[in-house]
């Protein structure tokens, strides 16, 4: 059986390397992105690929690869990310930060404490990420490792004037602790 009805997008099963999603079709091949084996072209006659979920219809136009890889990359990022959702104390919902240069006749600036609870918040989950990448990054050393997570370590302690905003201690973001 020839893939001849398959179409970018499409959900495919490689007996294996595994699922994948098609992201260019071209006369001869169908080239597949695994998420363990990375770009991977099949040939169109090759009768182990199976369709588990159909792709969308374009036009002649070509899916650019950059895109598809950047949308994978952030796919993988809010898997990596945590699923509870955090909550701001309740003193501060609906409040406002304001902002007041030390000349007062400039003009302040005001801030729904809700919007920059959610920077800061964005900001942390983005850390653990970081954290993540650097200690699964299989070019660094051990030593190089510790260094970055020692940044990342101060960054959270530059960071712990914020932790009034949290409800929840478990949200707090902790630095280096004392000896």
């Amino acid at each position: 059986m020839e893939l001849h009805d398959i179409s970018i997008g499409a959900r495919v099963k490689h007996p294996t390397m595994g699922v994948g999603v098609v992201y260019d079709i071209d006369p001869r091949t169908v080239h597949v992105f695994f998420r363990e084996h990375g770009e991977q072209p099949i040939s169109r006659s090759f009768e182990g690929l199976v369709t588990i979920a159909p792709g969308v219809e374009i036009g002649q136009e070509p899916l650019d690869i950059e895109h598809v890889k950047d949308a994978l990359r952030e796919v993988l990022e809010e898997l990596q990310t945590p699923q509870r959702p955090v909550s701001m104390a309740r003193r501060y919902e609906g409040g406002v930060l304001e902002l007041r240069p030390k000349d007062p006749t400039l003009k302040s600036k005001e801030v729904p404490i809700d919007d920059f609870f959610h920077k800061i918040v964005m900001i942390r989950d983005r850390f653990r990420v970081l954290e993540q990448k650097i200690n699964a990054h299989a070019a660094l050393s051990e030593a190089d490792k510790v260094e970055l997570q020692q940044y990342i370590t101060r960054c959270y302690g530059s960071l712990t004037t914020f932790n009034i905003l949290f409800e929840d201690k478990e949200d707090h973001f902790v630095g280096q602790k004392g000896e």
